[in-house]
């Protein structure tokens, strides 16, 4: 789920890594591997590029700025839990 530029690194993630460490228990082999390959619809992945680039340009709109900062939020939130499934299937391959 990542644009092809570099997305800004947010503090809160050591956050989201321990508040989902429960989660890497509920994991199975199976969902564990279709979490890992999720990623953004094309549509989704072509406004993120968009607001991306003006926001590199700094001409965003302030509701551009808003939903921009939602989609990287929320491609964080979605990194953390891939992460998890990921550490869950090198565990389980290590068995």
């Amino acid at each position: 789920m990542r644009s092809g530029r570099k997305m800004q690194h947010y503090p809160n993630s050591a956050v989201l890594h321990r508040l989902f460490d429960p989660v890497e228990k509920c994991l199975t082999p199976e969902f564990a591997r279709r979490l890992v390959g999720v990623r953004a619809p094309a549509d989704v992945q072509e406004r993120l590029d968009v607001l991306a680039d003006k926001s590199s340009d700094g001409t965003l709109t302030a509701e551009e700025r808003c939903d921009y900062e939602t989609y990287v939020r929320t491609i964080n939130f979605i990194g953390v839990l891939q992460a998890k499934a990921r550490a869950f299937l090198e565990s389980e391959a290590a068995r």
